[in-house]
Order: structure tokens, then sequence, then C-alpha cells
């Protein structure tokens, strides 16, 4: 039985201004990186910048759950104050 063959890559296509163009040329020159490789770049950052951004479900609930109802501070924390506080009276 043949295996079925699979693409390693997949052409995209886009209209872009000639200024955008330019810039693309210029980035690709510099960076020695090719087009595809410098829009995944540019994708992969932004959806990673907004992952950051973005809680959902158990994860925002959690967070706002500490918000709303924060642990007290632990007794390390409350006697590096204290240090802190003394210190700063000298």
């Amino acid at each position: 039985m043949a295996k079925a063959s699979t693409k390693k890559t997949a052409r995209m296509e886009m209209r872009i201004p000639p200024a955008a163009k330019d810039y693309i040329r210029r980035a690709m020159a510099i960076s020695g990186r090719s087009a595809a490789e410098l829009a995944y770049e540019g994708a992969k950052r932004i959806v990673e910048e907004h992952e950051r951004m973005v809680l959902t479900g158990r994860d925002r609930q959690a967070f706002l759950d500490a918000v709303e109802n924060p642990a007290p501070p632990a007794e390390r924390l409350v006697a590096a104050l204290r240090r802190h506080e003394q210190l700063r009276r000298k």
C-alpha cells in the first residue's frame, strides 16, 4: 500500500503595499531570514503575547479568587517588612 504524501509547506499569497514589501525585503537582507520565516516569527510573537494576557476558564477564576480573597502574608514576608521599616527609620 502506498503512503499518502504530505506537504511540508503550504502556499499563502497576500497583497501588501509597496512600502511594506520594501520593509520586508530590508528585514530579509538584515536578518538572513525568508519572508515566510519573518511572517511566522511575527505571527508567533503576537499569538504568544495574546495567550500570556488572556486568561480563560479555571485560570481566570483562580486569578479573580486570589484577588478577591488574598492569602494572608507569609511570616517571612512580615518579618522582612518589619526589618525594612527598622532600617528605614535609622
